[in-house]
């Protein structure tokens, strides 16, 4: 396994005085990719915020290579660690080449000029983004899927180790999940990135992921491989939901097929036919 890069140690998150999730532990490699799945308003996204700096944290600690991360300033962190918001604001009248630029703010001052190093690292993130055909267009002119991966690019000429996504599918269908999905996983392994992302869909975090993290009822209710984690029991314990947990034979992904009642019945009902 790649280097560490972030350490989440028994960290409490929450919003005011009000916790949400408590304990948490978890670590980001280099050239891993970790999801976190959970129910609905279970505190995924607010846990990536708090992880990002961008949420203070209740208790415990984030350290961000070695360094608390309260210890370091925005631009340093910058520097560190790249953080994607589910749904950001799309600049009005910009080309996804301006946007990309925007990136490169950590690396110099607010009024410095583009080196010749900043424009190396925003035609590097446009490459590996599969966002360089769309540089010259504008940002409101592109479909979900086109857009997302312009916002990729812009976290990636960051030129950060740690990049923190936030339900990166979000709005896209079924597609351009897939295709977003697989640009990240390509730059994790690559590209040595520690990536983490929060996810919905169980069997996307299945066959992109290398570590899931399952938060549940306020706290880690389980974390591992794909294989560990998704299982029957930690489902049902998670989401409430039984479920028979099936692999691809072609692929190996793991899938989740809900044992509803009524499910149940019909396929009985059609045995005895």
């Amino acid at each position: 396994m790649g280097d560490v890069r972030l350490v989440v140690e028994s960290l409490d998150v929450g919003h005011g005085d009000r916790p949400v999730l408590t304990g948490v532990n978890l670590t980001l490699r280099a050239g891993t990719m970790t999801a976190l799945v959970g129910p609905n308003g279970c505190g995924k996204s607010t846990l990536l915020r708090t992880m990002a700096g961008l949420l203070p944290a209740m208790g415990g600690g984030v350290l961000v290579d070695g360094a608390p991360l309260g210890s370091l300033s925005r631009r340093a962190l910058s520097r560190s660690l790249a953080f994607l918001p589910q749904t950001p604001l799309v600049p009005a009248g910009v080309t996804v080449r301006e946007l990309v630029r925007h990136g490169r703010y950590a690396h110099r001052g607010a009024f410095a000029r583009h080196t010749a190093e900043d424009a190396q690292a925003v035609e590097w993130a446009l490459e590996v983004s599969d966002a360089a055909r769309l540089a010259d267009r504008r940002l409101d002119e592109l479909s979900g899927g086109e857009r997302q991966r312009a916002w990729l690019a812009t976290v990636l000429a960051q030129r950060s180790g740690i990049v923190l996504l936030d339900e990166p599918t979000t709005y896209l269908d079924l597609r351009h999940q897939f295709e977003v999905l697989e640009v990240v996983h390509r730059l994790v392994h690559e590209h040595g990135i520690a990536c983490g992302v929060v996810l919905h869909d169980l069997m996307q975090a299945s066959a992109y992921a290398d570590e899931i993290v399952v938060v549940s009822g306020g706290a880690v209710a389980a974390s591992g491989t794909p294989e560990d984690v998704l299982t029957p029991d930690v489902i049902d314990q998670a989401f409430g939901l039984k479920v028979s947990v099936l692999r691809d034979p072609e692929t190996g992904y793991l899938a989740c097929f809900p044992r509803l009642p009524d499910a149940s019945a019909a396929a009985a009902a059609a045995a005895s036919s």
